[in-house]
């Protein structure tokens, strides 16, 4: 599934994403954003009630309804950093939230729903040990050094091609003839190992593995910093939780960040000695 990169480990972890219906309803950037505050909020308190949350919500961790109370949400976590979409075609948010916490470190991924003014759905994947290449540590680390900032409105892409720019990269997956629009320098960030160097040539074109179909995908879309998250099974229908999120700049994929959630530890693929010491 997943294979070497960089002479070892490739770093894959895909998100097959389908892209949802456009909500009825207007949302704004304010509202949305309104939303992921309260859930900062309520994940660093461990407290859900911090949040408008709509009767009923529904709450998911690793694609499965879990209650709310005993969730990752009910649990107080010190957040070291989060990164969030606003889609107000759809919504939706999705947030990046890295907790080094060396008690029990985490990275999530969390979308939700708004309806009304309230949150109507919690869907959120916790990677932690044995996860995916999985380093809070170093996540932290890379995150804090990419520019994910505010892209000029004229030179912004409209949905439909920042959805087809991750489509791209998740077709590869079943076809090596695929186009990715891969920018130059690009880096992956994959749970917490980078392809980057801080070097003008960087690249993403490392490779992917063959044969694997990513489904299930649907989008949440961030025209304001050139965004797009596929939320997916890898594999099959019933496969592997992942995200890929994706920064298009000029129309061309700058970033690629992932969170898999693993069946086994580091989905049952080896990592060598090396590889172990670049996640320490």
């Amino acid at each position: 599934m997943l294979r070497p990169l960089l002479g070892s480990l490739l770093l894959c972890g895909s998100l097959l994403v389908a892209a949802p219906s456009l909500a009825q309803g207007a949302c704004t950037r304010a509202g949305l954003q309104s939303a992921v505050d309260s859930y900062i909020a309520a994940q660093a308190k461990g407290d859900p009630s911090l949040m408008p949350l709509a009767s009923p919500v529904k709450y998911s961790e690793q694609r499965k309804d879990t209650d709310i109370k005993t969730g990752v949400l009910a649990s107080p976590q010190a957040i070291d950093f989060h990164r969030s979409l606003l889609d107000t075609d759809t919504c939706q948010t999705f947030t990046e939230v890295v907790i080094t916490d060396p008690k029990h470190p985490y990275v999530l991924g969390t979308r939700l729903k708004v309806d009304g003014g309230k949150v109507s759905e919690i869907e959120t994947l916790v990677t932690d040990e044995g996860d995916w290449l999985f380093s809070a540590k170093h996540n932290l680390e890379w995150q804090r050094v990419e520019d994910w900032g505010v892209i000029p409105p004229a030179e912004r892409a409209d949905r439909a091609s920042l959805i087809a720019a991750a489509n791209s990269y998740f077709d590869l997956f079943m076809d090596k003839t695929v186009k990715v629009p891969w920018n130059t320098p690009c880096a992956r960030l994959e749970g917490g190992l980078y392809t980057g160097k801080g070097v003008p040539d960087d690249s993403c074109d490392v490779g992917v593995p063959s044969g694997v179909a990513l489904v299930n995908r649907r989008f949440v879309v961030d025209r304001d910093i050139g965004a797009a998250v596929g939320l997916l099974s890898f594999g099959s229908a019933d496969g592997l939780p992942d995200t890929h999120l994706f920064r298009v700049e000029n129309g061309k994929i700058r970033y690629v960040h992932t969170i898999t959630v693993c069946a086994t530890p580091n989905c049952g693929f080896p990592v060598n000695a090396e590889l172990k010491a670049r996640l320490q």
